[in-house]
């Protein structure tokens, strides 16, 4: 008898939902590729350093935990609170929005099933709004 699989954010669901630290690397990858190459992301490129590789990696860790995973962030970089990390950018609707575009390309380009892509997009709101709103554009 096959066992149902708990609901994406209880205990470690959506962390292996995303394929695990494997998979939010290849989904990270996907996102920054995006944020290079679409025109609307432009704007969030340039907040960030030449070298993505930390970005990368810091992105990875931060949904890992996020997700029910390890507390990768944590572990290597300590404590985050998202909004007050990013207070010191000019973070407005069009940099919230593009910043959800390319995660939703990212999020589209993963062999998860359908219905995490549309949990996952919907959670990720959340957190781009609150960035939004901590940056008072």
């Amino acid at each position: 008898m096959n066992k149902p699989s708990p609901a994406y954010g209880t205990g470690d669901s959506s962390y292996k939902a995303a394929g695990e630290l494997s998979g939010l690397i290849r989904l990270v990858d996907a996102f920054y590729t995006y944020m290079e190459t679409l025109p609307e992301a432009r704007v969030i490129l340039q907040m960030h350093s030449a070298d993505l590789a930390l970005s990368r990696k810091k992105l990875a860790y931060f949904l890992s935990g996020w997700l029910g995973g390890p507390r990768l962030y944590a572990e290597h970089f300590g404590s985050i609170v998202i909004p007050a990390v990013h207070r010191h950018l000019s973070v407005g609707y069009a940099q919230r929005d593009a910043w959800l575009l390319c995660m939703q390309r990212a999020i589209a380009d993963q062999p998860y099933d359908e219905s995490f892509k549309v949990y996952l997009l919907k959670q990720l709101r959340v957190p781009a709004e609150r960035v939004r709103a901590a940056c008072h554009v």
